[in-house]
């Protein structure tokens, strides 16, 4: 599991890199969609800084430990979901759902199938009723995060062919699709497990660095010891 062409940098790094990048006259724009800072030069990007999601961002202050952070992250598979709720970074609920929606022979989804074919045999209705009560039971446990907890950051891992189904769900989620606080993980997720949830928490929690081609060239002072261009984002 990594972001690809990313790679890690510590604390230190990364607040270097914001202060030398201004005072190199380079521009900062934080992105809360991503929650990264892009440093630019005119209008072309040299650097992407996805922050720790137990880090904020201050426009005077730059980066700012949160100290009291709570994130919770959805990954959706067909058939398979799981759930979890982080404070200060530990994860200390998750839940993992099931669902019959995969067709065996074919190995594509219900929602797909149906798209396709139309189908409406007793089979097919069963993994409708289950396709709908999964998705209404996960956002079920998100509510319930959102009613106990002040949720900063909410994370999604799904196709966006489910998006439409999910977020029309009769229980729906307690965001939006277009919500400032929702992100897209943006690495790929194989599968819904507790495995899967752990290690992305993991990956959130770390401060990645991306390089454009002419960022390459312009951001090239970094003390050794601390960055090894080789140390890749990968779990």
């Amino acid at each position: 599991m990594n972001i690809p062409q990313a790679q890690l940098i510590s604390h230190e790094l990364a607040d270097y890199l914001i202060s030398d990048s201004l005072a190199k006259g380079f521009s900062l724009s934080f992105d809360s969609r991503k929650h990264q800072v892009v440093v630019e030069d005119n209008q072309d990007w040299l650097a992407k800084i996805y922050l720790p999601w137990t880090v904020q961002w201050s426009e005077s202050i730059g980066l700012l430990e949160n100290s009291d952070s709570h994130f919770s992250l959805v990954l959706i598979r067909a058939g398979q979901a799981v759930v979890g709720y982080f404070h200060q970074g530990v994860l200390l609920d998750h839940k993992v759902f099931r669902a019959y929606m995969v067709r065996q022979k074919q190995g594509k989804s219900q929602i797909k199938y149906l798209k396709t074919k139309g189908k409406s045999r007793s089979g097919s209705r069963i993994r409708l009723a289950e396709t709908t009560q999964f998705f209404e039971e996960i956002n079920d446990r998100l509510g319930s995060y959102a009613a106990q907890f002040p949720i900063d950051l909410w994370g999604i891992s799904c196709a966006k062919t489910l998006w439409p189904y999910y977020f029309s769900s009769a229980v729906t989620p307690p965001f939006t699709s277009k919500a400032d606080n929702l992100i897209e993980l943006p690495f790929h997720v194989s599968q819904g497990s507790f495995e899967e949830l752990k290690i992305a928490g993991e990956l959130l929690q770390k401060y990645q660095l991306i390089l454009s081609e002419k960022g390459k060239n312009l951001i090239s002072v970094f003390p050794e010891s601390d960055f090894d261009p080789t140390q890749k984002a990968d779990w």
